[in-house]
């Protein structure tokens, strides 16, 4: 019936609740209801893909996916794919939900959104944002090959913007928390204090200074070194961009490509934001260390990348119905032994960089620019200027190797992370980092 080499199916439902209040008014409620399915069938080295939402029937929409690869195959054949043979994944140690948001009102939630908001409107903040998210999915997967498995996660979070303006400047601060949790997310952390910290955020920010560029010695704060680790570490180990040859970290496996403080992991296993128990390919997830006291250990993959560079898959994920393709989890420079305090009467003098607004990285090149929230110059050992609108800059392998002190005091930050057009949640983390040299400039 199905003339390919492989097949497989993924189903999922469930449903997504989302709140937007703009300063202190609902902007959109949201709550959708969904059930879907994905299906890929692979013919020598041609993909078949097919979607579908609402009611379905499997049977045809893998018919449909097969016709394509078969199609394809014929038209303009590729090398061979193969796929690494996996057993059934097996569940355990899943997150368990307290607090199920399904059980929540809606009104209750935009009454509890609504009050805690409150606390980023103080005087001198011109804007306000406060937004809530959930969704429960059930995943259920299935393939030619006889592997199957499903699993269910609840996923909880909020943010809270704050905009402060003077005399035509502009500037903001942000607090979120997103976790794999359910509405007891609001008894771990308190969010009118998150969103008075994101207000005076945005004010202090007013009365900061622009920052000087040069090269000079920096400490990261765990938001920004765990972006470095996401961005900068993680997706050049992704073995789909190490195939394309887009990655610096290609052919360097078992080589010293960072001081030997550093070691990175990722792991789907945690219960934290990019929590998964298997992959979108039914591979059992692991904990992943990329790099082991300095020396780069495994690159992140698919099925189809482990057979072809030896490997073991567990890291292709798909939004929603989309076709998965290599991705991060819960990326995260662990811990060493040191000191914030520490790292400031090493440095002497430089920059301590604090918090994220994103960046751009070119993990072919090598090279990539991330803007702070904010720094501070430090000084004969101590904080001293708060200095804003400041970025961090470099080569990633540079940068690696100029790690001189890892903190003892890693800390995770949630969020999403696009790639190929689509969106995952993911953790990234890290304690604090400190670099003796560095690019700073201005954002």
């Amino acid at each position: 019936m199905h003339s390919v080499d492989f097949f497989d199916t993924r189903i999922i439902e469930g449903t997504t609740t989302s709140i937007v209040l703009d300063n202190g008014k609902i902007e959109q409620i949201s709550v959708n209801f969904t059930k879907g399915a994905a299906v890929r069938a692979l013919k020598g080295g041609s993909w078949g893909f097919t979607s579908a939402d609402g009611d379905f029937d499997i049977e045809k929409a893998i018919r449909a996916a097969s016709e394509l690869a078969v199609s394809m195959d014929d038209k303009s054949p590729k090398e061979k794919v193969k796929m690494q043979e996996i057993a059934s994944p097996v569940v355990s140690n899943a997150p368990k939900v307290k607090k199920n948001p399904l059980d929540i009102s809606l009104e209750e939630k935009v009454s509890n959104l609504k009050e805690f908001g409150k606390y980023a409107k103080k005087e001198g903040i011109s804007s306000s944002s406060a937004v809530y998210s959930e969704s429960s999915y059930k995943v259920m997967y299935t393939d030619s090959t006889g592997v199957e498995g499903e699993y269910d996660v609840v996923r909880t979070g909020f943010a809270i913007s704050a905009v402060a303006s003077r005399d035509g400047m502009y500037q903001a601060g942000r607090e979120s928390r997103f976790g794999v949790t359910g509405y007891e997310i609001f008894d771990k952390y308190n969010a009118a204090e998150l969103a008075e910290e994101a207000a005076n955020s945005a004010l202090q920010l007013l009365d900061a200074k622009p920052a000087k560029g040069g090269s000079m010695p920096v400490i990261l704060d765990p938001e920004l070194a765990g972006v470095f680790a996401h961005e900068a570490v993680g997706h050049a180990s992704e073995a789909d961009l190490v195939l394309e040859g887009s990655s610096v970290l290609e052919n360097r496996i078992g080589e010293s490509i960072a001081s030997p403080l550093v070691t990175i992991i990722d792991d789907p296993t945690m219960h934290e934001y990019g929590y998964f128990p298997f992959d979108d390919e039914g591979s059992q997830t692991e904990k992943t260390t990329l790099i082991d006291n300095g020396v780069l250990k495994s690159y992140l993959h698919s099925r189809e990348t482990a057979a072809k560079l030896g490997g073991t898959p567990g890291h292709c994920r798909a939004q929603g119905h989309s076709r998965p393709i290599v991705r991060m989890s819960n990326t995260y420079i662990d811990n060493g032994n040191s000191k914030l305090e520490e790292m400031l009467e090493e440095i002497g003098n430089g920059m301590y960089l604090i918090g994220s607004r994103g960046g751009q990285v070119n993990t072919g090149e090598g090279v990539f620019q991330f803007n702070a929230e904010k720094g501070y110059l430090i000084e004969d050992g101590k904080l001293t200027t708060l200095i804003r609108d400041v970025s961090l800059s470099g080569k990633i392998l540079e940068i690696l190797n100029n790690v001189k002190m890892v903190g003892n005091d890693l800390k995770m930050n949630s969020g999403r992370c696009g790639k190929g057009g689509q969106l995952v949640p993911v953790t990234d983390g890290s304690p604090h980092l400190m670099i003796s040299e560095a690019m700073v400039g201005g954002a």
